[in-house]
């Protein structure tokens, strides 16, 4: 049998304020009563395992048209969270470079919905769509009552629904669920979003591996002491999914992946370099 293999796709750079990666990270105090923002780069991307049972993608980036003056973007989110790609990091190049197309997919396992993970799911028309449920219920809500959506696009969920995705969710009691022979979907619940998804994959070579996405934007947050993100839904339920990744990290021996961490990705192999297996 064809052993799995995990691959990163750089699917370029967004920047924000620190402030909405770790809150509070520099507070004013009488010593230093206005400390300076910072406006922080950090990488964003998908990854594809190719597996025996079929390709899965993990999270699928921003959308190509997010910026730009007719951009899908509301102008003030272009402001706040600028993206950066050029064309090869465009996540239909990524898989081209691959040999693949998106029709090639079998699963594609959404972490959350926001604007930098879920941003060409329009794509993965031929996939089966996993998100959690939670997620995908209240980002539609949403989508039927306003067009200012914040983190969420309100022209990349009318694209979802023009191309008639296949979606299947995670319910907020199911836990663990096995998609395919060595690959897990975690349960993280609601904390940074309203329901965040992530996924253990156990690699003969590399060992195990927990693809957190925003459920730990950073090893900063990771801790300890661990730190909740600016950008917030549920900051209990966010403590408890950090607290729950790092019991499964340390039952499984698994390295943990954070979703946005600069020092780390660039130290991952990418996909234009090779794989883990």
């Amino acid at each position: 049998m064809d052993k799995p293999k995990l691959y990163v796709l750089d699917t370029g750079t967004m920047k924000m304020d620190k402030n909405f990666m770790v809150a509070a990270h520099n507070p004013a105090s009488i010593d230093n009563p206005n400390p300076p923002a910072e406006f922080v780069e950090f990488p964003v991307y998908a990854v594809l395992i190719d597996h025996p049972d079929g390709k899965i993608l993990f999270d699928t980036g921003c959308n190509p048209e997010g910026m730009g003056e007719n951009g899908r973007w509301p102008e003030g989110v272009q402001k706040l969270f600028p993206a950066f790609q050029d064309e090869s990091c465009y996540l239909i190049n990524r898989l081209e470079q691959l040999n693949l197309r998106p029709d090639d997919i079998k699963y594609v396992v959404a972490s959350h919905l926001h604007l930098d993970h879920a941003g060409c799911l329009e794509l993965f028309t031929n996939a089966t769509i996993i998100v959690h449920d939670s997620e995908l219920k209240n980002t539609m809500k949403q989508y039927a009552m306003t067009k200012d959506m914040g983190a969420y696009i309100w022209a990349d969920i009318n694209a979802w629904i023009g191309n008639d995705l296949k979606w299947k969710t995670v319910m907020p009691h199911e836990d663990e669920l096995e998609l395919v022979k060595g690959v897990k979907i975690l349960n993280f619940g609601p904390g940074h979003a309203w329901g965040l998804l992530g996924l253990h994959i156990d690699l003969p070579g590399e060992g195990g591996v927990i693809l957190a996405s925003d459920a730990v934007y950073s090893a900063e947050n990771y801790g300890p002491p661990v730190k909740i993100p600016g950008i917030i839904y549920d900051s209990l339920g966010y403590l408890s999914a950090v607290e729950k990744i790092k019991k499964y990290a340390e039952r499984t021996n698994s390295q943990v992946w954070y979703g946005h961490d600069s020092k780390q990705f660039r130290n991952f192999i990418k996909s234009t370099e090779g794989f883990y297996e």
